[in-house]
């Protein structure tokens, strides 16, 4: 049996080391509140980027993008909009999704999408 939480976490770590390889500073993994979670926020010259990781086998049928629908999104937009007021910055605010495949050696591979999807900044919701 496939253990989810620890594939997760496999591609949570892989998708740490693409934004690394690429120059992101990581500022924070797991960021929990009330609203919800972020799996990772990053920044680089001209943004704060918040991350949300998916984890697929290859044989997948579903891509793993298509699982962040407009609820997750709605969540994850709230949660940023919470750090952002807790934390201030200058920097433009970005929504990506790392999508993370597997195949059945382990290997994996990722499918980073910039701007996966768009900041509402009407949702103050505390």
């Amino acid at each position: 049996m496939i253990d989810k939480k620890k594939i997760g976490i496999k591609g949570e770590k892989f998708a740490v080391k693409y934004l690394k390889k690429n120059k992101y500073k990581i500022l924070l993994r797991n960021f929990s509140c009330h609203l919800g979670e972020i799996d990772i926020i990053a920044r680089n010259d001209k943004y704060i980027v918040f991350v949300e990781v998916k984890t697929r086998n290859e044989t997948s049928i579903m891509l793993p993008r298509a699982s962040v629908d407009y609820k997750k999104q709605e969540r994850i937009t709230s949660t940023a909009n919470y750090f952002m007021q807790k934390y201030k910055t200058e920097l433009t605010t970005r929504f990506d999704i790392a999508e993370v495949i597997y195949d059945s050696k382990g290997k994996m591979k990722i499918n980073y999408l910039e701007n996966a999807f768009i900041y509402e900044n009407n949702l103050n919701i505390y």
